[in-house]
């Protein structure tokens, strides 16, 4: 029986199964160095997508540049002449018998998935060697490898993409989910149908992988089991070599089904309760537990197989006595070096019950009645907005509906602001991250509960572009708000506020406009002279410090500035660490190996890209303090933000983790910050240790009792991992406090970018300045833009200074009580003391 394919779907083995068919090539390598070019990406799907473009005719060279992973993107995927046995092994294999003007098949490499193409001659004026710097990822004997999938993210993004779409419908959000739905339907259908029609019994292994990650992708883990059990089957008898990565993904599975309930119980690393398992919970605990012992049978020595192995008994509450000896990772290597708070989680009791995929955060007062409410979009089309509003009881309530966001659906990630200065927050929502463009969405709020859809109006719909991140700063203080949009393989947008509702894009006049795949623009005045600058994270490339000309116009210094980092980043933001009044830099690194995580924590060497901290020098350059102040660790940062968690003054940041695969299990980290001088990893004792991938991340003041508490938005980018967000209420520790709400007058209202100094005085202490910028935070997830300032022991304010600089002007305040709430206008000579009721979280009586 023929089956006829739809032309948006190929044959398998020319799509998803491409890398494991491609990699019979057969011939002699020449060892004499030849002009290479290289795509590198970090899934499997999108490198046969990749590879079925090129099969197809595409461009080399601008495939290179928009989607490479790989620093050699900047130069079309230009590597230099290279010798082939100086690359990795993978790489050798897979350009033996590949020609002048050929394309090796897919190889699997620590940076991701890789191709390669001899070129028929080097670029014009580029015959010289490959710098060995620019390369160090592909050369060398290096074991580490990105984590498989598992999740059917990569399959169903492929599925996406060949579904016949209506024109237009990026700027439909209705049919986004529309498409999304179908197409993961019918392309499970046609995977399904196949098997079912006298197929190639070569394919059958594989098609029963990509239908057990299709079914993982929607959350039916029953049917994911069973079509991988079949594939492990199938592989033990007629494909031995795939047997190890099914056993992995077996273990996965099981330990995935279990864990849709249990991480959500689970607080890493404390083992939970054996008697608090259901049958089944323990059931799929002891299948992961035979599948990753059977691997490890094989590989002794695989570090990821290994972690999985030991979170398994962590769930199934057999950690550590039952770990095999030779397994076990022993608890002194999770254990936190000190302890400066232990949270609780109570967004159950208090109402936040938001269950979903990955999604954006803002945590701010969008009533003004004085409580923080929290907003929460998710990356499902499908799914609507949550606006919670804050009861001021302990409690919150979903006002969605009565507020006219039910119709806003979807969205990777979500910012207030108040661009027309009438006092009431504003919502942007950003659409399309990792996938497709999107329109974004600008919701005015009313000022009366509700809020209109004025993208069209504003200017702000088109072009529509794939993004996750933005920021809202006063480029020209001028009082209005202005905004900045980093996109996925397109430029940057920076759209200046006219004064009437719209706005006009600026970027290339501005000098702004590069294109790269960035994951976070944030702004800040590095050099403190009235004037906001840009610092863009880009996935793919060449990061940038935009400084700003003070005429609209922006020159890019990172090179000269000291911020020379080229590996992957994704979120970042600028803050004063240290109070030592110059605002400085933090800089997430991405990289996608548990193997390599896993050795930050049995403190081996990690070879990915780690954390950055870089110290603002004062003197317009800032240097890589990342070891010094403990921060040298690989992680898979996505939902960022700061914020003093034990009210000493000084800023501590939570990191919400992970990537799309369901292997991808570490935990969320809480770092805190050890008098301006050190971080210090106090997850453990935090209780903050949450497995679900984590992403909007905020802290505030919930209760109005003094101290920031944290929310998490947590989901992972599937529809079958979906999970809780986290409210973690803070107990508090003694330490005193002032909460500072600015309003602008000559400046924007909102007071973005204003500059607060608190001078005080500790019992038995020096004087001493502790900083803050008004802004929302991190870059993946949104705070209020009222600080909340942690001052110390036994503190008395000496004095308070606020500095607009978009007016010039400075305030300066003596005898300000500590332990309160005030509120200060831009340019008035007196401040004003605001009562506000505080309350237990989850409810109950009034504290």
């Amino acid at each position: 029986m023929t089956i006829r394919w739809p032309l948006r779907l190929c044959l398998i083995p020319l799509t998803i199964l491409c890398w494991w068919l491609v990699s019979s090539a057969v011939g002699q390598g020449d060892s004499r160095a030849v002009p290479l070019g290289i795509i590198v990406v970090a899934s499997e799907g999108e490198a046969t997508q990749i590879a079925e473009q090129l099969k197809n005719g595409a461009d080399f060279a601008s495939l290179a540049r928009s989607k490479s992973t790989d620093p050699t993107a900047n130069d079309a995927g230009y590597m230099g002449m290279i010798d082939p046995a100086n690359l990795r092994p993978e790489l050798r294999n897979a350009l033996q018998g590949v020609a002048r003007g050929q394309i090796t098949g897919i190889a699997r490499i620590p940076a991701g998935y890789a191709i390669v193409k001899v070129l028929s001659e080097a670029p014009a004026a580029r015959t010289q060697p490959a710098n060995p710097g620019r390369i160090q990822a592909l050369a060398g004997q290096s074991a580490i490898l990105p984590t498989p999938d598992f999740a059917g993210y990569a399959e169903a993004n492929l599925a996406f993409s060949r579904f016949p779409k209506p024109a237009g419908w990026e700027e439909d959000i209705s049919q986004g989910c529309d498409a999304r739905t179908q197409s993961v339907a019918e392309f499970t259908g046609q995977m399904e149908a196949y098997l079912n029609a006298n197929p190639d019994p070569a394919t059958i292994g594989d098609v029963n992988s990509i239908l057990s990650n299709m079914h993982s992708f929607t959350g039916d883990m029953a049917e994911a089991i069973g079509f991988r059990e079949t594939a492990y089957r199938l592989a033990q008898k007629e494909a031995p070599s795939k047997a190890p990565l099914l056993e992995e993904g077996l273990g996965v599975a099981y330990l995935h089904r279990a864990g849709m309930t249990l991480y959500d119980r689970f607080v890493f690393p404390v083992p939970l309760n054996p008697a608090q398992l259901s049958v089944q919970e323990k059931a799929d605990l002891e299948k992961a537990k035979s599948y990753f012992l059977r691997y490890l049978q094989r590989s002794p020595d695989n570090i990821d197989v290994k972690w999985l192995l030991n979170l398994t008994y962590m769930l199934s509450g057999q950690y550590p006595a039952a770990v095999p000896e030779k397994y076990l990772i022993r608890p002194a290597t999770f254990e936190s070096k000190e302890s400066a708070v232990r949270f609780t989680d109570v967004a159950g009791p208090a109402g936040l019950n938001r269950r979903g995929m990955a999604g954006g955060l803002i945590v701010d007062d969008f009533d003004n009645d004085g409580f923080f409410d929290a907003v929460i979009s998710s990356q499902d089309d499908c799914v609507p907005l949550r606006y919670f509003h804050n009861d001021g009881d302990g409690t919150f309530t979903d006002r969605a509906a009565q507020a006219g966001l039910s119709n806003q659906t979807g969205g990777l990630n979500i910012i207030q602001t108040d661009y027309n200065n009438d006092g009431c927050k504003d919502i942007l929502i950003l659409r399309g991250g990792w996938e497709w463009a999107r329109r974004k969405s600008m919701l005015r709020n009313n000022c009366d509960g509700t809020f209109t859809d004025v993208t069209r109006d504003s200017g702000l719909l088109d072009p529509v572009r794939s993004t996750q991140t933005a920021v809202w700063t006063d480029i020209d203080n001028d009082g209005k708000l202005d905004l900045v949009v980093g996109n996925e393989n397109a430029p940057l947008q920076l759209f200046l506020n006219k004064g009437d509702g719209t706005f006009v894009d600026i970027a290339e006049s501005a000098g702004v406009n590069r294109t790269g795949f960035i994951k976070a623009v944030v702004a800040g005045d590095y050099d403190n002279d009235g004037y906001p600058d840009l610092y863009v994270s880009n996935f793919r490339g060449q990061h940038f410090l935009y400084h700003n000309n003070h005429d609209n116009t922006f020159i890019e210094v990172g090179q000269q500035a000291g911020l020379g980092q080229q590996g992957p980043t994704f979120g970042a933001w600028f803050f004063d660490y240290d109070n030592d009044g110059w605002p400085d830099l933090f800089v997430g690194g991405y990289y996608s190996s548990l193997e390599d995580i896993a050795d930050g924590y049995l403190g081996l060497p990690q070879k990915g890209e780690t954390l950055r901290l870089y110290h603002n020098l004062g003197n317009g350059k800032f240097k890589d303090v990342t070891s010094e102040t403990g921060l040298d660790r690989v992680f898979l940062p996505m939902g960022i933000n700061f914020g003093d968690i034990d009210n000493d003054g000084y800023l501590d940041f939570y990191l919400g983790t992970g990537s799309p695969s369901f292997a991808m299990l570490f935990p969320n980290v809480l770092f805190h910050n050890d008098g301006g001088k050190r971080f210090t990893d106090i997850t453990a004792s935090s209780g903050t240790g949450i497995l679900p991938k984590g992403h909007g991340i905020a802290f505030a003041d919930m209760d109005n009792d003094g101290d920031e508490d944290l929310i998490a938005v947590m989901g992972g980018a599937v529809r079958g991992d979906q999970h809780n967000t986290r409210l973690f209420e803070n107990p508090g520790n003694g330490n005193d406090w002032i909460s500072v709400h600015l309003t602008g007058v000559q400046s924007n209202r909102a007071a973005i970018g204003a500059r607060i100094k608190v001078t005080v005085q500790n019992e038995g202490k020096g004087t001493r300045d502790i900083y803050r910028t008004v802004g929302s935070g991190g870059s993946f997830g949104a705070g209020p833009y009222e600080q909340h300032m942690g001052l110390g022991k036994s503190a008395r304010i000496v004095s308070l200074e606020v500095w607009w600089p978009a007016s010039g002007t400075r305030q300066t305040f003596a005898g300000v009580g500590k332990n309160q709430f005030i509120e200060i206008r831009e340019s008035e000579k007196t401040f004003a003391t605001v009562q506000r009721r505080s309350f237990h979280l989850g409810g109950g009586k009034q504290k």
